[in-house]
């Protein structure tokens, strides 16, 4: 078998060791030490040292500090009540209005995107926040999950992103400039989701009703008052983070650690900063840090394995010898990694493509920040694709009887179609990726 077929048998067999129920970063790693020994008839202690030598690099790559440092951020904003408070102006403010409660949601869990950047906290936060709320008032429980799925996932995309931190690190790319990128794409999907709601409450009032007058109580001065206490906070916090890597004060790894002490001190002007909020805090960023790396790892090895036996070079000339528009190999790549996110997770995915699509890009003359932005707004999806979307089962983990697997399944879909959109939007128009990072770093 030649070493190219090999490869490709590499990347079935990995589909199979997912369906047999294996967890991810073992699998990469099992499957690069074995094909690893099969393609290169080397002993297993040489694919060691290659391992160990990769192993090296990554804990050597100073950008991915930034990593724990994030999600930590994440985890205090959460301890902190923010979400609440943002939740609770929100819920007054947008109330009145027909799909109001569904449209706090996607703002709330927009602007909590903007200051973790970590879908997990963001969803469970809002979820145990709105779910109650929104099935008293009797809102459409589809709509209800897409909502909270669909906001929930902005945390990937809208800066300061850890799957934005986590390409620039892979792909040898200034983070900086990432986020700038990311920046009018993650609106523009929080855009979308307001549009929709806004749309289909409006012509079936049912789907979302608005609140009882009896319900509206508070006046124009304690409305100002309760959005100053709860956006400025949070506002400030993102402008600490994001301006300071905009204006080249900071590299993203400092500003996480800004962003950490921020969010610390959030937590204790709110008066929510105890021990066992600290000690949640770093164990969950213990937890999660480990998966994250540990998936880098397998990624690694796998990735090295599969290059090493022509892998790459057989699917880059596969898609490059296609007598098609460069566009339609973009697509088609697009609908890889679309298809990847109904079984793999986004660092799994970005692991093993990018360094197959990357040159592939390359060669096409696609603006490499335009085609990462591309990539990580199609990645946004693999949160809600069934079926093993991480934000079904976050939702599903948190919600009460009601709302079922199907309910959630079926809430998330027009989602996706809008994802779609904004993908599409991106591609049609690649100034809304490109005008901000020019602008900013030019």
């Amino acid at each position: 078998m030649s070493p190219d077929t090999l490869a490709l048998v590499m990347f079935g067999t990995l589909f199979i060791t997912l369906f047999l129920g294996h967890p991810l970063a073992f699998s990469l790693g099992a499957l690069a030490v074995v094909f690893g020994v099969i393609g290169w008839g080397a002993p297993p202690n040489v694919v060691f040292a290659l391992f160990a030598d990769k192993t090296f690099g990554v804990m050597q790559n100073y950008v991915l500090v930034a990593v724990p440092l994030f999600i930590f951020m994440a985890q205090m904003l959460d301890a902190s009540g923010i979400a609440e408070k943002l939740f609770h102006t929100m819920h007054v403010i947008m109330g009145p209005i027909r799909g109001g409660l569904a449209l706090a949601v996607v703002i709330v869990c927009t602007i909590f995107a903007a200051s973790a950047g970590v879908v997990g906290a963001t969803e469970v936060a809002i979820g145990l926040l709105a779910v109650p709320a929104l099935m008293k008032r009797g809102y459409h429980i589809p709509l209800i999950a897409g909502s909270i799925c669909a906001g929930g996932t902005l945390g990937i995309i809208i800066p300061p992103s850890i799957m934005l931190v986590v390409y620039g690190s892979l792909a040898g790319m200034s983070v900086g400039q990432l986020f700038a990128a990311a920046m009018f794409p993650g609106l523009l999907l929080s855009i979308l989701y307001i549009i929709y709601i806004s749309v289909r409450c409006g012509i079936n009032p049912k789907l979302g009703p608005p609140l009882p007058k009896e319900e509206r109580i508070y006046t124009i001065s304690q409305k100002l008052k309760m959005v100053g206490t709860s956006l400025i906070p949070p506002g400030v916090l993102i402008i600490l983070v994001l301006g300071s890597i905009v204006a080249g004060i900071a590299t993203p790894t400092e500003a996480a650690g800004i962003g950490a002490t921020g969010a610390f001190i959030l937590a204790l002007g709110y008066r929510k900063l105890t021990w066992k909020a600290v000690v949640d805090a770093s164990i969950a960023t213990f937890l999660t840090t480990s998966m994250v790396m540990t998936l880098f790892l397998g990624g690694n090895a796998f990735q090295s394995i599969f290059m090493g036996l022509g892998g790459g070079d057989a699917i880059s000339d596969l898609l490059l010898s296609l007598k098609v528009s460069p566009y339609v190999v973009l697509f088609i790549m697009m609908g890889c990694v679309f298809f990847l996110g109904m079984f793999i997770d986004w660092l799994g995915i970005l692991l093993i493509i990018l360094p197959i699509f990357i040159p592939i890009a390359q060669q096409l003359g696609f603006d490499q920040l335009w085609f990462a932005t591309l990539i990580c707004v199609n990645l946004q999806m693999a949160f809600l694709t069934p079926p093993f979307g991480y934000s079904l089962f976050y939702l599903k983990g948190i919600a009460p009887p009601e709302m079922t697997i199907v309910h959630i399944y079926k809430g998330v879909v027009p989602f996706i179609c809008l994802q779609w959109v904004g993908l599409i939007t991106c591609i049609v128009f690649p100034q809304l990726v490109l005008w901000l990072p020019h602008a900013i770093f030019k």
